[in-house]
This record gives C-alpha cells, structure tokens and sequence, in this order.
C-alpha cells in the first residue's frame, strides 16, 4: 500500500515573523517531505517569508478556521495530497518524524479521520486543558477520543470530502468541536497520539478580546446546529453553571452572556444533528455531547 501524501496547512497575521520562520524550518526538515506546503495571511501580505510555500495572502482576517478552509480547498482541489496537518504559526514541531508516523498511523487504519498532536511547553510540560479528555491527568496515554486540539493536528481528505471543511462562520472557539462531532456522526474516528508533540508557548485563550463573546456564541450555534433537541438545553445549562463558577471577571460574563443571546438570535448555520448512536458512541468514549 502506497503511503499517503502529506500537505501542510498554517494561518498567520504576520504577528510572529520569528515563530512562523522555526515552524517553516521544523516542517522544511521532516524525514518524510510534504507533497505541498500552503500559508494562508490572513490580512498580511505574506512578503516577508521567503521560504518555498505556496503562499496566499488575504485581503482580510476570515479568522482561523476561514483561512484553513482557503488552504484546504485549494489542497482537496488540487488532488496532490491524501492528508492534511494543520499547525499554529507559533509552534514548533520539535522531532524530524512527525510526517514519517503520521503516514504510518492513516495506513493502519483507514477509519482514521483525525489524529490529534500532544501540545507541550518549550518545557515538555502539557496542560490539562490541552488533553483532549475529561481524564486529563495523563497526557501521555494514548487512545481514541471525542476531540482534538486546532493548535496541531492531522486530517484525511477522505473524511473531509465527506464530512466538509472547518465552521468558517466560528471564526474563533468551538470549530474543533463542530468538525470533530461531525466526522464522528460519519463513522470516523478521533486519535490522541502523544508521540505527535507540537512545541506552543503557554498562554490563555483569554488574551484574546472576543474570546469571551465567542466562546459563548460559538458554543450555542454548535449546540444548534449538532445535538438532538433534547440535549440542547442540557448542554447549555451544563456550560453555563460552569461559566459562572469558573469566571471572575464581571467584564468577561458581560461579554459572555452577550455572545450566548447572540447565538441565539443569530443564523447558526445548516442544521444537522448528530445520530443518538453517535451520543452513545461519545458517551462510551469517555465524553457524552453534554460536557
């Protein structure tokens, strides 16, 4: 069987000319190299990389998933690759075989539709909220599960021709989620591999000014577009119950609650609920569509 063809997706703002230039580097000198590296600007002009990847700069910030799917679609147009790793252009793939078990782990399985990276600190280290598991306290236990981190990850065409692209509508929080419940309503399955390590500061999803708007617009249109009825306002009461214990800034709730009526006023995009054999299949991975 013929090993399938790598492409490399990575969106940038041209805030990190430094790290986006050890990222190119640490994908440039992989054992296994990609059939096609494309970088996507989103609102920068690109002029300043002089590495050999097919650029394409944006004249505005589609947000992270929109400007994966310019990339995407060009790279399932194109018919030159069989998979695709997205990575942040602030990490560092810090091992020359990431590609190489990559390959290995999509010819092993065919049902494979996502393998998920560890994300550790310039340290090793791996936060609990990078494991993608209610059971967080071992980051190097390996197995199939219900989600995956953006930061870096790979995908196989297949599952994306049929399950389709990233939730460009999100812009930002919740596409994971959104592309992952997706390919595991389609039969597909979801790979935590540790041995994947992806370098990424530690920093908080915070430090972003819409994160709190968007978390919580973004987590009602999942729910509307993806669980059966029943479970809509289960998962929504759950988060927020959470939301109000977690957060302690009263200009972080204002935002929050403002993105939750947001959600709900607002179109959320085609509507196609998850089977309840996909709730029992999450349920039985460690992870029902509630939490």
């Amino acid at each position: 069987m013929s090993l399938p063809r790598i492409g490399v997706v990575i969106v940038t703002m041209g805030t990190r000319p430094r790290e986006l230039e050890a990222l190119l580097a640490s994908v440039e000198k992989q054992d296994v190299p990609a059939a096609r590296v494309v970088l996507v600007g989103n609102a920068t002009p690109l002029t300043d990389v002089t590495a050999d990847v097919t650029k394409i700069p944006m004249e505005e910030n589609l947000g992270c998933p929109g400007g994966r799917n310019v990339a995407l679609e060009l790279l399932r147009d194109s018919g030159e690759v069989d998979v695709v790793v997205e990575l942040d252009d602030d990490g560092l793939l810090v091992d020359d075989d990431v590609f190489r078990k990559v390959q290995q782990l999509f010819v092993e399985d065919p049902k494979l539709g996502i393998i998920g990276f560890r994300v550790a600190d310039e340290h090793g280290h791996t936060e609990r909220r990078w494991v993608p598991r209610l059971r967080a306290d071992d980051p190097m236990r390996r197995g199939l599960v219900t989600a995956f981190l953006g930061g870096g990850h790979a995908f196989s065409m297949p599952m994306l021709r049929q399950t389709g692209l990233w939730a460009g509508e999100f812009f930002f929080g919740h596409e994971e989620s959104d592309l992952a419940w997706r390919a595991l309503d389609a039969g597909w399955k979801i790979l935590y591999e540790p041995d994947l390590v992806l370098q990424h500061p530690k920093t908080s999803p915070a430090r972003h000014a819409v994160y709190y708007r968007f978390t919580a617009r973004n987590r009602v249109w999942l729910a509307r577009r993806r669980l059966p009825v029943p479970l809509i306002p289960v998962y929504l009461g759950v988060w927020i119950l959470l939301t109000m214990a977690r957060t302690r800034s009263l200009a972080g709730l204002t935002a929050w609650w403002g993105g939750f009526f947001e959600g709900v006023r607002t179109p959320c995009g085609p509507r196609k609920p998850m089977r309840w054999r996909t709730v029992w299949r999450m349920t039985r991975l460690g992870r029902p569509p509630i939490l």
